[in-house]
This record gives structure tokens, sequence and C-alpha cells, in this order.
């Protein structure tokens, strides 16, 4: 072991191991000091990617937001619109004390193979746009009201014709085929994870917890209409809602698929004509003058009467002009 001299005197120390620690002090201390004027500069942080498709509006496809509650004309985000209903048949009154849950029948997808891919690409779109972020359930009640409406005889009989009813006068049934959603690109995940959904729905299962429930809104809104109706279900950020009495239970649901799917996507707008102005166009032409007679001179006045030697001849043709208009031999 060495010594080192502190404070006038030698003391016992780390000797080498010491003075090799003193070494790569100075040695760090200087490397530092230049470190600053000798090191490359450090390349900037790579930019975060910029956000696309419908999460670049700052919220999740479906989420249950603090929407704001409309008129049932134009239902408010995650809120079904609904329909009136027509005068009950005959046969409802047995149906009076039916059980509140009654599971659907499973689907049956039939039709051409465009019927089929254009009923799930509407499904998947309402799927997506109505509860993208929901969890598997919530996605299964809302593909199970699509379907559901489509056997009701106060709904269209498409999948298509069910999703964008009411898009041409912008009284949608689901508010996203009018808001301007469609207008952002889906995020590839959650698209297929929704298509997955559209695909088993369609091929038949059936979310039985739901029963036949025909509308839903979330939990944020309490639209005039839920107070009509029973509530079969709370799944992911929605209440499932069926009719009350005979058009709520599984015997009111008369209608087959028969395929027929219209193109995908919200339909044409149907402008309502602005009314004619009639125009009045002698109201724009100056009036015409009256016609300014000539005076007849008082020699005239009688020149249109029969004269006297004319009045008692059977005829006024003179004897010499009477064989003027023979020809000549």
């Amino acid at each position: 072991m060495g010594k080192r001299w502190i404070s006038g005197r030698w003391l016992p120390g780390q000797g080498r191991g010491a003075v090799a620690a003193l070494l790569v002090s100075l040695a760090g201390a200087g490397f530092s000091a230049h470190a600053g004027r000798d090191l490359p500069a450090l390349a900037a942080p790579r930019p975060s990617p910029i956000p696309v498709g419908y999460e670049a509006q700052d919220h999740f496809p479906g989420a249950a937001l603090l929407y704001v509650d409309t008129p049932l004309a134009t239902p408010a985000k995650g809120v079904t619109g609904t329909v009136a209903l027509p005068d009950l048949p005959p046969e409802a009154a047995q149906f009076a004390g039916a059980a509140s849950i009654q599971p659907a029948s499973p689907w049956v997808l039939r039709g051409s193979q465009l019927d089929k891919a254009r009923a799930l690409q509407c499904l998947t779109t309402a799927i997506y746009y109505e509860a993208a972020s929901e969890p598997d359930d919530g996605q299964a009640a809302v593909a199970q009201v699509i379907l559901n409406r489509a056997r009701h005889p106060t709904f269209p009989g498409t999948v298509c014709g069910v999703v964008y009813q009411g898009s041409e006068r912008r009284g949608c049934q689901f508010s996203f085929a009018c808001d301007g959603a469609l207008a952002r690109l889906p995020m590839r995940s959650a698209w297929l994870r929704a298509q997955r959904a559209a695909a088993r729905a369609l091929a038949g299962y059936v979310f039985a917890p739901v029963g036949m429930a025909t509308h839903y809104h979330t939990y944020a809104v309490t639209p005039a209409w839920n107070r009509s109706l029973v509530m079969t279900g709370v799944f992911g950020a929605h209440f499932f809602h069926r009719w009350k009495g005979w058009w709520g239970t599984a015997a009111a649901f008369t209608r087959s698929y028969v395929g027929g799917e219209p193109m995908p996507g919200p339909h044409a707008p149907i402008e309502t004509p602005a009314p004619l102005t009639p125009v009045i166009i002698a109201a724009a032409l100056p009036a015409r003058p009256a016609p300014i007679l000539p005076e007849v001179q008082p020699q005239h006045v009688a020149s249109g009467t029969v004269q006297e030697q004319y009045a008692t001849s059977d005829s006024q043709i003179l004897d010499k002009w009477k064989d003027s208009g023979k020809p000549l031999r």
C-alpha cells in the first residue's frame, strides 16, 4: 500500500490505484470540456406520425361522447331514428302478454353474390361508425338491431336500405350517414374488426340478449321515443329498446330477406323545387294606345249604301258586260 501527501505529511493511500483514478478523472474532465465542440450534433427526434382517418378528429367512432339530443328526423350521434307504426293487425291480441326478451331467428343471407357483398359492406360500415371502439357485445348488438329492422315491415327490407334510410332527405335513421362521418378514412384494424362482426351476424349468429330491439341510444342522451319503448339491455355504450306490445314481438317481424341490396352509400338527395313565381308579362309591357280612327268626310258618309237604281234590279251587271266572261269562238 502506498502513501499520499495531505496537509504537509504522508498518509496511507491507494497507491497506483488512486493515481489511475485521478488520471481517469482528469481525462474525463477534459473530454467533457471539449465534448460540445468535438462531438457531432445529435439528430433531431423523428416527429410522431400525423393521425389519419377517423382518429384524426380526436375521438373514436362510436364512442359515447356528450352528444346533443336532436329531433327524431335527424337523430343525434349514437342514436337511431324511429318511424311511425301502422295500425295493429287482428292477430295482435294474442301476443299481449309476450315475454320482454325474445331472441331473433338466425339471419339467412340470400340473393346474388353482389347482394351478399353489398350487405356485408353496409353492415360493416354501420358497426364501424356506430360502435368501432366498443366491446364485442356492443358491436353484435348494433348488428342485431340492423338485421331486426330489415325483417320488420315498418323498415326497408334490405341491409343497405336500413342503414341508409332517410339519407335522401337528411333525415337519416343512423346519424353517420348524414353528418359527414363517411368522409373520414376508416382505421384499418378497427374496420377489419367491424367486418368480422358483420360477417358473423350475416352468417346466422344471433345476439340473443338484445332480443327484438330495433332502437338504441347512448347513455349520454335521452331521446323522446325511449319513453314509449321497452329497454331490452345495455351493451357497450348503448341502451337497446324494442317497441311495446305486438310490434315488439317476434310475430311482427314477418318480412323475409330475398336480396335486392341497393348500392351502398347515402341516397341521392331529393331537392324540393322552389315554387315558381308567376310572371305577369302585361305589367312589364307598355299599354297599347287606342287606335286613332280617321274622320270621314261628309260627302262619303252614305257611300256604302246601295243606290236606288240597283236596289230593285235582279242584277247589278250592265247588259253590255253580261257575256264578257264567255270564251271566244
